[in-house]
């Protein structure tokens, strides 16, 4: 039977949700899966909303996940994970980042940021992990190493050779930023506690 591992990215505009994906997928790629990719930005370059469908696996014939098999939900944002819960299958595993960006309506004062997103995730999914990407980039030298500080934490749950992915963001980011990108990776990889 084909098994295809089915990844949800989801963010908003600036946080580098494609970046991510683009390395994920080489790293698949390396570690001999077939894998496509598909993505949708929202209205605004910075701000707007962004999902990334990652799909691997021995053959894949088509980049968008369904509705109800997405087996990692991988949100860099609170807020923007409540949108996609519904696409997650029975038994998914949550990646969330602790990170929140105030929608526009919040910042104007129309509404206001849900109070505890992650402590009503953690009740409701088993499979739940809160991973603080923004302190493990500043731990590693470099704020803005946020994303590939997230994706160490998503390598922990793919079966795949870590030089797989050294060499994945070697290939995906400009050769002045490897070594403090390979640092925030080794750190996301690590098991937070």
């Amino acid at each position: 039977m084909n098994s295809v591992t089915n990844i949800l990215m989801a963010g908003v505009g600036g946080q580098g949700v494609i970046l991510a994906s683009e390395i994920v997928s080489e790293a698949m790629m390396r570690a001999g899966h077939d894998v496509k990719k598909s993505e949708v930005h929202g209205m605004a370059q910075r701000g707007g909303s962004v999902t990334t469908h990652v799909r691997f696996g021995e053959k894949v014939f088509s980049p968008l996940i369904k509705d109800g098999e997405v087996d990692i939900l991988f949100s860099f944002e609170l807020l923007e994970t409540v949108r996609y819960l519904g696409t997650m299958r029975e038994g998914a595993s949550l990646l969330v980042n602790a990170h929140k960006i105030l929608p526009p309506s919040v910042t104007l004062g129309k509404d206001s940021y849900p109070d505890d997103i992650a402590g009503l995730l953690a009740s409701r999914y088993p499979r739940f992990e809160l991973v603080d990407a923004p302190a493990i980039a500043l731990q590693a030298g470099n704020p803005r190493a946020v994303n590939v500080a997230f994706v160490g934490a998503l390598s922990r749950y793919l079966d795949v050779p870590e030089d797989s992915w050294h060499a994945a963001i070697e290939k995906m980011l400009p050769p002045k930023l490897v070594e403090v990108n390979l640092k925030a990776f080794a750190l996301g990889r690590e098991k937070q506690n």
